[in-house]
């Protein structure tokens, strides 16, 4: 009789997958965050900032880890996302991040985890997020037109994405100042470290905006603005131009050719004519987006300029701001 003693290997260990997730005052929606990760993470932790709704106990009591945000410092989402990072196990590999309006799509976590482990240079594996309620405003619809990104390699991910942890820390987390676009400033310096980013074609999130005035899609479009803005003044002067151009349009649109034509009507009222500009600007955007899309896009040039001025007016005067809130 032989005996066989080709030692037996061990199955590779898989790594560890943690949640963190941010919110305030999000009731319903974190909940159904919450449940749409019990089965795809080991474990998740919740900060919350500063909630009247009980969703710090509501989320404790599902047994999630809650961290309670310190509302007398200037608050953040990316010093929310730092907070809950500063709480993983050592052990954990990589994390899921997630706002508390949205909600895990089944399989996500293992999706983008494959994604992770087959490429060892890839931070970053974000996926399809979309509206839950699409037909309920054009703002809405708006919100998931902007969610759908090309497949393929990427210079930044939004606040939903799957992150290996090793190089979040390696270049120290997102910055805790800046109050919008800090996904995209974070995976400009991961770019700069040699790690990457990548979007897979699979659903990921559903997100609820609940945008359906005006006045909100206004507010969301102004501190895009700011976020463009300072995202310039930190990273514009690299070889990446990080947001140059973006504040460049929405400063020619949103303030420098309204201000020419007012100038110009100090001298002749046929200056007017040059605000013909604007519908033949529109009329090319439709070609590429459709009219509706083409008609916001040019809109939002304003608010957006109203964010970028803001953030230069306050940057001049040594000033910080707090939240642009939308919702």
């Amino acid at each position: 009789m032989t005996t066989n003693t080709t030692p037996v290997l061990a199955a590779e260990a898989q790594p560890y997958v943690d949640a963190v997730i941010i919110g305030r005052n999000e009731g319903a929606r974190l909940l159904a965050c919450l449940r749409s990760l019990q089965d795809q993470v080991r474990q998740v932790i919740y900060v919350d900032s500063g909630s009247s709704d009980g969703s710090a106990a509501a989320a404790e009591a599902m047994g999630v880890k809650v961290i309670s945000l310190d509302m007398n410092e200037r608050f953040t989402a990316a010093r929310a996302r730092n907070a809950g990072l500063a709480h993983l196990d050592g052990d954990c590999a990589y994390v899921q991040l997630v706002d508390g309006d949205c909600e895990v799509v089944p399989g996500w976590v293992a999706t983008a985890t494959a994604r992770l482990d087959a490429d060892p240079q890839l931070a970053v594996v974000c996926g399809r997020r979309r509206e839950r309620h699409p037909e309920a405003s054009v703002y809405n619809q708006l919100c998931d037109y902007e969610w759908d990104t090309p497949v393929g390699p990427a210079k930044a991910c939004g606040g939903d994405a799957l992150m290996r942890l090793r190089a979040l820390q390696e270049v120290g987390g997102y910055r805790n100042d800046l109050i919008a676009g800090e996904e995209p400033e974070l995976c400009l310096r991961l770019a700069r470290a040699g790690w990457s980013i990548w979007r897979v074609e699979a659903e990921m999130t559903l997100h609820d905006a609940q945008m359906t005035r005006f006045a909100q899609w206004w507010q969301r479009s102004r501190r895009a603005g700011f976020a463009f803005a300072e995202g310039a003044a930190l990273h514009g002067a690299g070889p990446e131009r990080h947001w140059v151009a973006e504040t460049q349009r929405a400063l020619i649109w949103g303030a420098g050719i309204p201000l020419i034509i007012v100038v110009l009507l100090m001298f002749s009222g046929w200056a007017l004519l040059f605000s013909v500009i604007y519908p033949t600007q529109w009329l090319r955007l439709s070609a590429r987006m459709g009219r509706r899309r083409a008609y916001y896009s040019l809109l939002g040039k304003f608010a957006e300029a109203q964010g970028a001025l803001e953030y230069h007016w306050l940057r001049l005067r040594g000033r910080n701001r707090g939240l642009l809130e939308y919702k």
